[in-house]
């Protein structure tokens, strides 16, 4: 049975969602956009994922900082200012009576074209906004077992894997790669040849009491995996941002996922290769202890 990183438990509550649409709550079954919108043509667009904690969007300011950098940095408006997107996140809370463990999926596009063509002066009547707002409790059944892949997370100047882009078909492809080779997920390189990244989230190892990690120059800015990385330092656990290879990485003692569904996400295999003894290693047991307390901390 294949799993993945975003496995949560079924909740009833979730057919009936309230989904925010360009300003109007509407129902799940409303919540359409036009053939013709850059998001759906194209993949032309930006989005963001938060978690519910205790009635608080973690970390919010965080990212918001990084929704509104990634729509900066491909030229897109929002439409929105900062305070009117955490009051449209607060409504879709409200919306759908949701306090704790909930999943938001903020997407933003460059809007509806004229023509079904790539360039961007055709998206002329503004940005798209949807939020989704799910009920959404994180349940793994086991760690997860990852594949490495030919996909690779490519330089800045093709397309930066610093942003979250609507663009995720190579991730897509890693995946069902991944999947093809009997994995749940995709253990992905950079163009060095280095571990990088996962398809969906950071990749961290344990190797004599060290966390390590890649150098970040071609993954995500992970906002988990940052805290992830403060929590290391703040608990005298040596942790090194730093290129390492596939063979360190099989004799690895532990190995972990970090993102804001799954927090820290153990992970069993590798190629076929048991890590560790295959459960969750005690610094990763530590680590998510560690940030289930900070999560407390910050909600409170």
């Amino acid at each position: 049975m294949h799993v993945s990183t975003h496995q949560a438990k079924e909740d009833f509550r979730n057919e009936d969602l309230k989904i925010y649409l360009n300003g109007d709550i509407v129902e799940k079954a409303n919540a359409v956009v036009s053939v013709y919108d850059s998001g759906f043509m194209l993949g032309d667009g930006v989005w963001e994922g938060l978690r519910l904690h205790n009635g608080q969007w973690t970390f919010i300011d965080e990212h918001l900082d990084r929704l509104f950098e990634a729509a900066r940095a491909i030229d897109l408006d929002i439409g929105l200012d900062r305070e009117a997107v955490e009051k449209a996140l607060v409504q879709v809370q409200q919306a759908n009576s949701m306090h704790t463990d909930a999943h938001a999926r903020l997407m933003v596009t460059r809007g509806v074209k004229t023509r079904p063509f790539q360039h961007p002066s055709l998206s002329q009547s503004g940005p798209t906004f949807v939020i989704i707002a799910e009920h959404s409790q994180p349940k793994l059944p086991r760690p997860i077992k990852l594949a490495s892949v030919p996909h690779i997370r490519g330089l800045p100047m093709s397309q930066d894997p610093k942003l979250n882009s609507h663009s995720k078909l190579n991730c897509v492809l890693a995946c069902i790669a991944a999947e093809k080779a009997g994995a749940d997920e995709a253990l992905m390189l950079d163009v060095n040849g280095f571990v990088n990244t996962t398809n969906a989230c950071n990749f961290f190892i344990v190797r004599k009491e060290q966390v390590w990690t890649s150098t970040g120059d071609y993954c995500m800015n992970g906002i988990t995996r940052q805290k992830v990385i403060d929590l290391c330092k703040e608990n005298n656990i040596e942790v090194y941002e730093k290129n390492f290879s596939l063979s360190e990485t099989y004799s690895a003692k532990e190995a972990f996922l970090t993102g804001t569904f799954g927090a820290q996400t153990p992970v069993g295999e590798i190629d076929g290769r048991v890590i560790g003894d295959g459960t969750m290693g005690p610094i990763t047991s530590f680590l998510r202890q560690a940030y289930k307390d900070l999560i407390k901390k910050v909600t409170n």
